[in-house]
């Protein structure tokens, strides 16, 4: 007698693949749509109510300052996954499996450096001096709220102490980019020994922006000489 067959409990669905952490520069982007509507109401205008070669000159020049506010503005994005880093420049995207990552480095600019030497700035995350500055007062301020604080603790005024230092602790104490830095640190330290996280770098050029600026500056170049 056959024992009745029994079904196999179902296996669990895959984890779903952690999303990338995206990062860009707000003040970037809200500077590159300004500057897009300021180029095509003065080109379009040149282009419909120019008479004689300014609708040509407007073209060109529109061809060629278009994927350039573009390309410094709204492209630059860095996509942080488990596996790798993608860094999307003006004119590269950059692939860095985090293996391949020696580290990450901030000053003037911040960058990451690849195990081959070889360094790439990520241009969506700048580094704002001031926001550095801004962020060290408020350390410095924090600081002394807490060294006046414990100070009134001993002398039986701990409840005054602490209301002074809550205002201060209520700032910044790292600037944004330099937090996006530690993060990213974060998940160097995390990732860079997993097998999943090693491969080769790999660069490809934008084409999609290269070649309609060189375009422009061709028939700019060309209406100008013929003029």
């Amino acid at each position: 007698m056959s024992t009745p067959d029994h079904p196999s409990p179902a296996s669990p669905p895959p984890a779903p693949a952690a999303k990338d952490r995206i990062y860009r520069s707000p003040m970037a982007l809200v500077g590159g749509v300004l500057l897009l509507l300021v180029v095509g109401w003065l080109g379009f205008d040149a282009l419909f109510q120019g008479h004689g070669r300014t609708p040509w000159l407007a073209l060109a020049g529109m061809i060629l300052i278009v994927p350039l506010v573009i390309a410094f503005t709204l492209r630059p994005a860095v996509f942080a996954g488990e596996d790798r880093l993608r860094i999307r420049n003006p004119f590269r995207v950059i692939g860095l499996p985090w293996g391949e990552v020696a580290g990450l480095r901030s000053g003037y600019s911040n960058e990451v450096v690849a195990k081959s030497g070889r360094k790439y700035q990520l241009w969506s995350v700048p580094v704002s001096l001031r926001a550095r500055k801004k962020a060290e007062l408020h350390r410095s301020r924090a600081a002394a709220e807490a060294a006046r604080g414990g100070a009134a603790s001993s002398r039986g005024l701990g409840g005054l102490g602490a209301f002074g230092g809550s205002g201060a602790a209520g700032g910044p104490t790292r600037a944004d980019t330099d937090q996006v830095m530690d993060e990213l640190r974060e998940l160097l330290e995390r990732r860079g020994t997993e097998e999943s996280a090693q491969g080769e770098v790999t660069v490809r050029w934008a084409y999609e922006v290269i070649a309609p600026a060189v375009a422009g500056a061709v028939l700019l170049a060309i209406l100008l000489a013929t003029g």
